[in-house]
């Protein structure tokens, strides 16, 4: 059994943080394990409230799961503060695992989960440390200074990030105004590059996305499968997932974690190489 752990926020209304990715994990069959980094009170209609873990604790958690786990793969989502990130990267910096990041910053009500002097800490301290960085277009504005309005300014904003050292950066295309597609683009730092293809689905039901993707990315990782096909199988689960809604909640509802499995073998991504 694959071991993963995931390093964020909680979501008391599930859909998003801690609860979206142990779903992930368990649709997936890998083993979750997780160190929580601050709870909110949340709903689909927004954040309510965010009580941070002090960065001691979130150590602690890390070596708890460490000391008696083999954990394969690490994702992050929420981590709130340049103290949490520290502790982190301190920690990570010494185990041999691959690490996936979700840089998340804003919530969907519009709600910040990042503090702004955290910002450089995870640009200077974690960024250098990962397989992948998986950033929407505000996320990857901020991270590389660079407004994203087309493509090629994602390519250049991809390129700065890579200067960082992560090795692949995701940048993922759902805010850009394409009302048919929403297209993916994948930068690795040997200068390759490909796309991924999904139709843009009309819908207010994608709370959770962005970590539900980086955690089926996570756990392909983990099982073995290469980089490129783990992308892949990551955009299907996240797609399936937006396509086939629970119609929960009176808000931003959450993605449907139960509908890879049951859909998987009758979806494909359309892949661009370039």
């Amino acid at each position: 059994m694959d071991v993963v752990m995931t390093i964020a926020g909680t979501d008391s209304g599930g859909g998003a943080g801690i609860q979206a990715d142990l779903k992930t994990f368990q649709e997936l069959k890998v083993f979750g394990t997780s160190a929580i980094t601050a709870l909110t009170a949340q709903n689909t209609l927004g954040v309510q409230g965010i009580f941070p873990i002090s960065p001691d604790f979130v150590l602690q958690q890390l070596t708890s799961v460490f000391s008696d786990f083999d954990v394969k793969a690490v994702k992050t989502g929420m981590l709130f503060s340049a103290e949490i990130i520290e502790v982190i990267a301190h920690f990570l910096q010494q185990k041999n695992v691959q690490l996936v990041i979700d840089p998340v910053m804003i919530a969907k009500g519009g709600e910040s989960l990042l503090q702004k002097e955290a910002v450089e800490a995870l640009k200077s301290k974690l960024i250098p440390l990962a397989t992948v960085l998986t950033p929407n277009i505000p996320e990857a504005e901020v991270i590389s200074g660079i407004k994203i309005e087309n493509e090629d300014q994602m390519a250049n904003a991809a390129h700065k990030i890579l200067q960082y050292g992560v090795q692949c950066v995701v940048m993922k295309g759902g805010h850009l105004h394409d009302q048919y597609s929403a297209t993916d683009k994948v930068y690795l730092a040997d200068g390759t590059t490909f796309s991924m293809k999904s139709e843009r689905i009309q819908t207010k039901h994608t709370h959770g996305t962005g970590c539900t993707f980086s955690a089926a990315l996570t756990s392909f990782l983990a099982k073995g499968y290469s980089l490129k096909n783990a992308m892949i199988e990551a955009k299907k689960f996240v797609q399936l997932a937006i396509e086939n809604p629970l119609n929960i909640g009176h808000g931003h509802g959450p993605t449907n974690h139960f509908a890879y499995q049951q859909r998987k073998g009758q979806y494909e991504v359309s892949i661009n190489e370039s």
